[in-house]
């Protein structure tokens, strides 16, 4: 129940920061991107608001334990390999052509109308296939 609750609590304030911010308008993330026109650097404030603070609340994880039970995830693997890269280019070109990506397109689902609806299942048919993509593409071309 407390696990619910604070996963409720955080998932809200996420979502709020999302609007107050502006990150579910797709036109600020497509400002960002467009560097050699009017770009719009208020992403890298929002992005730095978030990592900042991420970065401080992981130096004191060391020897501790979340207060709802559990184990703190162990710091990724820091090596760079074909699934990291193939992921980062198709999220980056979804999150380029649509202007969002998956946490401000469920905080957009309440007003953004169909498109974000379209743009919503697009993104879970695509997390449900992606196990059989890398299956095919583990027995095509083997990691590693």
């Amino acid at each position: 129940m407390m696990r619910s609750l604070l996963a409720l609590l955080s998932g809200g304030l996420f979502g709020a920061g999302l609007f107050i911010s502006g990150m579910t308008d797709t036109s600020k993330v497509q400002g960002w991107l467009d560097v050699f026109g009017n770009w719009d650097p208020t992403l890298a404030f929002v992005m730095g608001g978030a990592i900042v603070p991420m970065a401080i609340a992981w130096l004191f994880t060391t020897g501790r334990k979340p207060i709802v039970g559990g184990e703190f995830p162990a710091p990724p693997e820091p090596k760079l390999g074909r699934n990291l890269v193939l992921g980062s280019v198709l999220f980056g070109a979804g999150w380029g052509l649509a202007g969002l990506c998956p946490g401000p397109a469920v905080a957009s689902l309440s007003y953004g109308g169909w498109p974000h609806w379209v743009f919503f299942a697009a993104m879970l048919t695509g997390m449900a296939l992606a196990p059989m993509a890398r299956a095919q593409l583990d027995s095509a071309i083997p990691a590693e």
